[in-house]
């Protein structure tokens, strides 16, 4: 055993190659892109001198029997790893033969820790990029003190409690097949360069169940209190190759002393946690990153990068899971993502295969959010970046101006994260797809029968569940019910017991049961059991916890409660709408906006800017600096009660931009400006909101939870929105009023931004025209010229 062992290569029957760029190596990768181009694409990412090397870890086949019955598969891990793959070739510029790939019956812990010392530590050299990336079942084992091989680095715990990955072969307590901490951290020490970024999208929380509402833990739950025999041996074997002992390292063994920077998916008590979306599952952590990686530009640093995962994980689970930074580099502010300057060209995605003489593309979209790509609709269009000079040509760019007009695909299916599309633009010249090519968003098509997915927690009685189904089956708001784990859901309906008191709701909501989870039922919930006498009736979030302002009486039955909860069904699924319109890495449209803290204090809270505007920030005059962050604090922005806050928007395009301001306040209920006149900002503009000549002030005052505020912004006015914010609220005044009418607003906002899109005067729109008038009554079709949505989310404490 040992470093002596037979070559992972070998035993895995993998092609590891460790070549230069060569058409040996284009074939390898699947892509029949012509060399020269390719070459000038990768020169203009990276030093031709500096290597990039990953391994890339990913497991959801956990084999089941015996003690690990209970346990079941985890679903998004594999995923994890063709997120994070696509996103070093297309964005970071790796070499698809210095990826290495292990996952689910390769990922043994004899051949993850191998590959590693095969892959990295004998190929990277000084100033080189190495990425470790693990998706998959975190534990802890409790190491004792009668140690063979020495005592474990961690001497200072008394109970030798020790967190580790577990490798696909690691489910059987006897066989210790686990990647102790200890040896992470020597094999991190192996490589000779610090330039090392770890992704551990994994927790080692002990769950009393393998769901947290809708969502898998990833957490093995069991604390294994063997001795590891082999594990400990690797490490004796690590620390010769290291020329150093356990007592020289001793001590130096915690989290920011990792070499380079550690990626935690979640806080040490906290856990890791995955979702499905459609016909695909991803962890949230990695999902979370690598789309925000995708779309930024231009480079943004590695604080940054957490900081806006951080936030698109708690808009969906709250704090429950808060991603940390740690390693001996974790302190240095200026440092970037995986280390490199990615090319300065943000994506939703790429060409992975060509057909048909070039006029079929298979597209990867992991660019896109996964909420919104779950819900894209046929016929939505995409715009392949130049492959001449790997520039971003505007789309709105035509031959007169000496530009060429981008090439133009049209979805006609999609499948989890790939989808068909076709070749469309009407001038081709002898210009051809080429697998590689980036794409970017051009008509994002929405169905208009959208609707929630209501979860029925399994805890509930049969005659409860079947009640609920009926019940949500009536209303128009919700088009699917579905048992709680099963499948993907915005929402789920479940109980709580009776009390007044709040915080022992809270408690209740998040206590698990142990007795849910067992071999028959692996979808188990982790709501409470209660007498259905003595519950409280509402919605819980996919992490399970209450929806604000939705529990009911203890008296109250099934068909009640959800009658009870139909307006506030609605004011859900218009945020759910106002989401799906988020567009800040694709809109065209130039526009910056801030939300500042006048008072107790003046600063900056957040900034939000459309990136692929045309004209950067500073041609058009706007001040503001780039991604606003405290580098004290990474997540989501807090602000307190009696704060005096407003947003600051900046119009830099060439034309005149109407908008309109809208929301969900911490307690759930919608909000939206009732600014109804002058509702636009002019070119080159700066308007406040509220505005200085305004009596109103806007004075945090609400209860403590969770904020969203969507600015949505377009080309021409919004005749439809404005008639149905009239008809809701009667004030002509400035101020921020609760709407009554929140779907109602919302549909007439994606019409308004559905017709002025059909405004947008671009020849691939026409060309377009006949197609998409037949499905025009059944979706919305959005430019990226006509709209850009920002979306603000912020703790009220």
């Amino acid at each position: 055993m040992g470093l002596k062992r037979r070559t992972f290569l070998q035993q895995a029957g993998l092609a590891l190659l460790a070549l230069e760029l060569s058409d040996a190596a284009l074939a390898v990768m699947g892509q029949s892109l012509a060399k020269p181009l390719f070459d000038r694409y990768y020169q203009a990412l990276a030093e031709p001198t500096t290597r990039k090397l990953a391994l890339l870890v990913g497991i959801n086949q956990y084999p089941r029997s015996g003690e690990t019955r209970n346990v079941v598969p985890l679903q998004g891990c594999v995923t994890d790893v063709e997120l994070q793959r696509e996103l070093l070739i297309h964005r970071f510029g790796f070499q698809a033969s210095d990826i290495l790939t292990l996952t689910d019956q390769q990922a043994t812990r004899e051949n993850i820790e191998t590959a590693f010392l095969e892959h990295l530590s004998n190929q990277a050299k000084p100033d080189d990029v190495v990425l470790f990336h693990f998706s998959g079942y975190g534990s802890r084992v409790n190491l004792n003190s009668e140690v063979q091989s020495g005592e474990p680095l961690i001497s200072t715990l008394k109970s030798q409690i020790q967190n580790a990955l577990v490798a696909v072969d690691g489910m059987q307590p006897t066989q210790g097949n686990y990647l102790l901490e200890e040896t992470l951290f020597l094999l991190l020490r192996s490589l000779t360069t610090d330039q090392v970024t770890t992704v551990l999208d994994t927790s080692y929380t002990l769950p009393d169940s393998p769901l947290q509402g809708n969502l898998r833990i990833r957490t093995h739950p069991a604390v294994y209190s063997q001795q590891p025999t082999e594990e400990l041996d690797f490490q004796s074997q690590l620390l010769l190759r290291l020329n150093t002992t356990r007592q020289q390292l001793e001590g130096q063994l915690n989290f920011n002393q990792m070499p380079g920077i550690l990626l935690n998916a979640s806080s040490a008590n906290q856990p890791a946690m995955e979702v499905t979306w459609g016909e695909f599952s991803a962890g949230l952590f990695t999902s979370a990153l690598t789309q925000y990686l995708w779309q930024a530009t231009p480079q943004t640093t590695i604080k940054v990068s957490l900081s806006r995962a951080t936030e698109a994980i708690n808009q969906l689970v709250g704090k429950q899971q808060q991603p940390q930074i740690n390693g001996s580099k974790s302190q240095e502010d200026y440092l970037l993502a995986y280390n490199l300057i990615p090319e300065n060209i943000g994506a939703d995605g790429v060409v992975i295969a060509v057909e048909d003489s070039g006029k079929i593309a298979q597209l990867w979209l992991g660019g896109l959010p996964l909420k919104v790509l779950a819900n894209y609709g046929v016929n939505s269009v995409f715009s392949v970046v130049s492959s001449e000079d790997n520039v971003d040509i505007p789309a709105d760019s035509t031959s007169a101006t000496g530009i060429t007009k981008p090439l133009q695909l049209q979805i006609r299916g999609r499948e989890a994260l790939t989808a068909k599309a076709r070749l469309i633009s009407l001038d081709i010249s002898d210009r051809q797809l080429q697998i590689g090519q980036l794409v970017q968003e051009s008509l994002r098509v929405l169905p208009r029968n959208l609707g929630l997915t209501v979860a029925i927690d399994a805890s509930l009685e049969r005659i409860e569940r079947v009640d609920a189904t009926s019940a949500f089956g009536n209303l128009k708001s919700v088009t699917s019910v579905i048992k709680a784990g099963e499948q993907p859901a915005d929402y789920i309906f479940s109980k709580v017991a009776s009390t007044d008191s709040t915080q022992q709701v809270e408690e209740a909501i998040i206590r698990d049961n142990s007795n849910l989870a067992n071999a028959n039922n692996e979808s188990a919930s982790t709501s409470l059991i209660v007498p259905t006498s003595e519950a409280k009736y509402g919605l819980f979030s996919l992490a399970n916890t209450t929806v604000p302002n939705t529990l009911g009486v203890a008296s109250e039955t099934v068909k009640a409660a959800v009658n009870r909860l139909k307006p506030k069904l609605k004011t859900l699924l218009a945020a759910k709408l106002w989401r799906l319109t988020v567009n800040e890495g694709s809109s065209r449209l130039g526009v910056a906006a801030s939300l500042e803290m006048l008072a107790p204090e003046a600063k900056v809270l957040i900034e939000r800017s459309t990136i692929r505007a045309g004209i950067s920030k500073q041609q058009a005059g706007v001040n503001h600096q780039t991604n606003i962050i405290d580098s004290s604090t990474l997540g989501m922005v807090t602000v307190a009660n009696g704060s005096r806050i407003c947003y600051r928007v900046h119009n830099y395009s060439d034309r005149t931009l109407y908008f309109m301001l809208v929301g969900l306040d911490s307690s759930s209920n919608a909000i939206a400006l009732s600014l109804l006149k002058d509702t636009f900002i002019p070119a080159g503009q700066t308007l406040s909101i509220p505005q200085s000549t305004s009596s109103f002030e806007w004075l945090i005052h609400e209860a403590t939870g969770l904020t969203e505020t969507f600015l949505i912004c377009s080309i021409a006015p919004f005749p439809q929105a404005k008639a149905a914010l009239e008809a809701a609220i009667i004030n002509t005044e400035e101020r921020i009023e609760k709407l009554v009418n929140p779907l109602d607003v919302t549909i007439a906002i994606l019409q308004d931004l559905h017709q002025a899109s059909a405004l947008v005067q671009r020849q691939e729109i026409v060309s377009l025209a006949a197609e998409t008038s037949s499905t025009s009554s059944d979706s919305y079709a959005l430019d990226v010229q006509a709209w850009a949505t920002l979306s603000f989310v912020y703790q009220v404490s």
